[in-house]
């Protein structure tokens, strides 16, 4: 009787692999056919095991031991109610990227009590209420957990990631009252990227000059709107998929520069991108190739921000599916990353595949895993397999590879989904 019903489960395995096959060789991408594949169903694993797995590592990362496994952290309460934090252990502050992406894995989720609490941080202590200040209307990137600056200047990805992440919340949830209006908040930070005019004023790092996150002629994000440093691009802040959605719901007079800004990314990764590994750098400039900024000479070369970059175009032709190119983006990483030993490989490397670091970290695995949405090549299912037996991120460095790692189980199974108007 046991071989019967493993024979019969191997079998619904199999037709529901072969069912998701057939959707993505023929239908669109997600936001017309309302459909996201489930890779780790279709490499063989039961929905139950796959929502197990999401609860599981939602739990811990979020509502864990707090020494060992958690980086969000209740933070007390003031007159818009809870507060807390998302908070980088090895680093010990408090980033904009990290309070971002916890709002976005929340509104996934459903857990609108943990997405309000860390807005509510995030407005309080990292938002720039001031108009004499250089980053007005934006959030510091690097806060002490008690609420003091690091740094004044945002790190744009942020911004993106919040800007999206409150979209789907009023499409979730509703809009509320105040900083609960989600929908009004997204508005007044989309006017901000875009349009935000030029402040020189003091900052705890001395006088700057900053002024908007998307430079307007090339339409692409900035490294940063310091005046010093805003020539320069990051290729993991380019989120196609998301400009797609703002050039929708975004304020009206805008809508074509996203859906242009989303056209620029798409073309911009197949410059950055190396033409033999599929490796992009840290930092760039808008033509696509490396720059190596005074402060960290290596960040030419591909190190822990380039992980997601491919999280980013391989999402973009899952919703989108208007650039072919990003399967062979996809392929080409996977195929150097096979290349190098699929359970071995680090986590640091030159662009032309050289590897600087010798360290296996679940983020890149997670992320090369993501890449699968995108890729052509049947070899990209080992991949998926290599992130579902990877344990969830703990201890010292569980914030950026924990956080990728829970982004990814929900790109993998299909959970990461659009929110769309009611």
């Amino acid at each position: 009787m046991g071989d019967g019903i493993e024979l019969r489960t191997n079998a619904i395995r199999n037709f529901i692999s072969r069912a998701w096959t057939g959707l993505r060789r023929s239908e669109p991408g997600a936001f017309a056919s309302r459909r996201y594949r489930n890779l780790f169903i279709e490499a063989g694993h039961s929905p139950s095991e796959v929502v197990a797995r999401i609860d599981a590592s939602y739990r811990q990362l979020f509502h864990g031991d707090a020494e060992t496994q958690a980086v969000y952290y209740p933070a007390g309460i003031n007159a818009n109610g809870p507060l807390a934090q998302v908070r980088d252990i090895g680093s010990e502050d408090v980033r904009s990227e990290g309070m971002s992406y916890g709002m976005m894995i929340a509104v996934q989720l459903n857990k609108k009590s943990e997405f309000d609490a860390i807005w509510n941080w995030a407005k309080t202590y990292m938002y720039h209420h001031s108009p004499a200040h250089p980053a007005y209307g934006f959030f510091s990137w690097s806060m002490k957990a008690n609420g003091m600056l690091n740094d004044a200047m945002p790190a744009p990805d942020g911004e993106e990631y919040f800007v999206m992440a409150l979209y789907f919340a009023a499409h979730r949830w509703g809009n509320g009252v105040g900083i609960y209006n989600y929908q009004a908040e997204a508005d007044h930070l989309m006017s901000n990227l875009r349009h935000r005019a030029l402040i020189t004023g003091q900052t705890v790092n001395g006088p700057m000059t900053a002024g908007a996150l998307f430079e307007p002629n090339h339409k692409m994000v900035r490294f940063t709107p310091d005046v010093k440093n805003w020539d320069h691009t990051d290729p993991s802040y380019h989120l196609p998929a998301f400009y797609e959605l703002w050039a929708l719901w975004g304020p009206e007079r805008d809508r074509t520069f996203w859906s242009e800004a989303a056209t620029a990314s798409r073309d911009f990764f197949q410059r950055a991108a190396h033409p033999v590994t599929g490796l992009t750098p840290d930092y760039a400039n808008f033509d696509g190739t490396p720059w190596s900024a005074s402060w960290n000479p290596h960040s030419g070369e591909a190190l822990f921000d380039s992980w997601r970059t491919s999280m980013n175009w391989s999402v973009d032709w899952a919703w989108w599916r208007k650039d072919a190119r990003e399967q062979q983006l996809s392929d080409r990483l996977q195929a150097f990353f096979a290349s190098q030993g699929m359970s071995t490989y680090g986590n640091k490397f030159t662009l032309d595949g050289r590897q600087t670091s010798n360290d296996h970290s679940p983020g890149l695995v997670a992320m090369n895993a993501v890449a699968s949405l995108a890729a052509t090549h049947p070899s990209s299912r080992q991949f998926v397999e290599d992130f579902w037996n990877t344990p969830m991120p703990s201890g010292q460095q569980r914030y950026y590879d924990g956080l990728l790692y829970l982004l990814g189980l929900l790109h993998c199974s299909g959970a990461f989904r659009i929110w769309t108007p009611s």
